[in-house]
This record gives C-alpha cells, sequence and structure tokens, in this order.
C-alpha cells in the first residue's frame, strides 16, 4: 500500500510540472488553427463557395428543426451570459478561492470580448464569391458558439474534480448543439464555428496557465480508479460520436467538394457536412481541454499540492 500511494504522488508530481506546457501547447494550436480556418475559408474563393452554398443547403432544413434550433440560438444573450458568469464567480467564491472566480468569469467575459474584437475591427471578409445580402458580411468567429464553449470551459475550470464528469455531462450536449444550430438557422458558417472553439480554448487556456504560474493547481490522487468508471464511459462515448460526426463531415464535404456546388443536392450535402463537422470541432475542444486537466483541480495558494 505504501508503495503504490508513493507512486501515486510520482505520478502527481509529474503531471503537475507538465501541465503548464500543455495548456502553453493548446494556447498555441487554438491560434494557429483558428488562423488557418480563417486564411482557408474566409481568404479563399474556394472556402467561400463552399460555405455559401452550405447557407444554401439550409432552406432546406424541415421547419420544425430550424424552430427548436432558433429556440437553442436565444438561450444566449446578454443576460443569460451575465447570469452564468455570476453563478460561476459564486462556485469559485464558495469554494473559497477568488482568483478562481476571477478566472472563471475572465473565460466567459474575455472569450466575448476577443470575439467581438476579432469579428468587428481585426477580421474582414474579402468579396471573393460574389455573394450579396448577408452572406457577403463577416461572421467569423460565432459569438454565440464563443459564449457556449466558455461556459463549459469555465464550469470545468471553477469545479472540483469530483464534480467535473457530471458538469461536463450537462454543458458539453448544449454547448455542442449551438455550434451546430447556427448553421441549422443559417446564422454562421462552419468556419465561423471553428473558429469560435479556438478563441474559446485559447481563452481557457490562458486562464488555466495563470492559475498554474501562481500555484493555484493541484493533482488529484484517487484511492481507486473505479470511482471514475462511469466519467471514462462517458468520455469513451462522446468521442465515438466526435469521431463519427468528423467522418461523416468529412465524407459529405469531399463529396460535395467535387461535385457543381450550386445544385440543392450538392449545397444538401455541404450543409449536412457543416452540420457534423461543427459539432465534430465542439467535441474535440471539450475534450482536448478536459484532457488537460486530468487527474487536476485547482486550489488555494497555501493548499497542499495535491488531494484525494
Amino acid at each position: 500500500m505504501a508503495v503504490l500511494q508513493q507512486r501515486r504522488a510520482v505520478d502527481g508530481d509529474r503531471r503537475l510540472r507538465r501541465a503548464p506546457y500543455r495548456w502553453a501547447a493548446v494556447l498555441s494550436v487554438a491560434a494557429l488553427f483558428g488562423t488557418a480556418v480563417y486564411l482557408l475559408a474566409v481568404q479563399t474563393t474556394t472556402g467561400q463557395r463552399l460555405e455559401d452554398a452550405a447557407l444554401r443547403g439550409a432552406n432546406q432544413v424541415d421547419p420544425e428543426l430550424r424552430r427548436v434550433a432558433l429556440e437553442a440560438f436565444h438561450t444566449i444573450s446578454v443576460t443569460s451570459q451575465l447570469g452564468a458568469a455570476a453563478i460561476v464567480a459564486l462556485i469559485g467564491l464558495l469554494r473559497r478561492q477568488v482568483w478562481l472566480a476571477v478566472a472563471g468569469v475572465g473565460v466567459i467575459l474575455g472569450g466575448q470580448a476577443l470575439t467581438q474584437v476579432l469579428k468587428y475591427r481585426v477580421l474582414s471578409r474579402p468579396d471573393l464569391a460574389a455573394a450579396e445580402g448577408t452572406f457577403a458580411e463577416n461572421t467569423l468567429p460565432s459569438g454565440h458558439t464563443t459564449a457556449a464553449m466558455c461556459l463549459l470551459f469555465a464550469t470545468l475550470i471553477v469545479m472540483p474534480y469530483r464534480f467535473r464528469g457530471i458538469a461536463m455531462f450537462v454543458t458539453l450536449t448544449w454547448a455542442v448543439g449551438i455550434g451546430a444550430y447556427t448553421v441549422v438557422i443559417k446564422a454562421h458558417r462552419l468556419s465561423d464555428t471553428l473558429a469560435a472553439n479556438a478563441v474559446a480554448l485559447f481563452v481557457a487556456a490562458a486562464a488555466a496557465l495563470l492559475l498554474a504560474w501562481t500555484g493555484r493547481i493541484r493533482a488529484v490522487v484517487s484511492p481507486d480508479a473505479r470511482r471514475y468508471t462511469l466519467r471514462t464511459i462517458f468520455v469513451v462515448l462522446v468521442a465515438a460520436v466526435g469521431t463519427a460526426s468528423l467522418t461523416l463531415g468529412t465524407l459529405q464535404m469531399l463529396f460535395a467538394a467535387s461535385a457543381y456546388v450550386n445544385d440543392e443536392p450538392t449545397t444538401w450535402r455541404l450543409f449536412l457536412a457543416s452540420q457534423w463537422l461543427a459539432a465534430a470541432g465542439s467535441i474535440s475542444a471539450a475534450l482536448l481541454f478536459w484532457w488537460t486537466w486530468h487527474r487536476l483541480e485547482t486550489k488555494r495558494r497555501g493548499d497542499p499540492a495535491a488531494s484525494r
């Protein structure tokens, strides 16, 4: 038993040392990925034509599905974001960690601020595909997708390790759905949701990195891995759904890209591909950030570096 405990302690120390490098890597990858999405989807004629065709394909969506998508879309507002930030802050304060509350609120508000600056002040959409009306406007990144993913990431940051799986279960489906629903109602393109995932990952990784640098992260030494069987099953199921969405979306996109993108069957395939790939992008971002917090949680600065 003593040997096992010592081994777990060593493993915890190793995870603590590696965690800042993980978050720094995620931060860098998110920035590079978001840049690549913008350059390929917005700054190329092919990217614009494919995504605009996918928006036209959304005209074929069943009215009932569009109604459901609109209802989910409108769950995100200035009021709901402020309410979410208040709840996240309260969780941090109840854990007697002021900086944790600040970090959680910073992810939610900072992610939205960065999104709005990028969309309206930094990035532009050149007229490469002769689009008209709202199709010609820059909508990257998606503010709604950023809000949903930032709330998910902020919740994962502030929740104690033992309750993180429950928080993930509650927020993940909703957050992933928001990204897909923005495509259904033609509010956003696929690239907008992918870029929003990158923004949310960037801000959340920066917050986690700040907590690590200030000594507010500790390892969780579990006495029995069987306690987390349900959590493992959930992760496997989510990963399977994400893999299926990525596969289906990629196949549909490749098939449609080789066809004439203005006929109805092809625009419908592009729409379906956008939906599936938007879901896959959100799931991938969620699982990546969750992985960086494996057996880690926040603590007050003077608390022990490990917990059970």
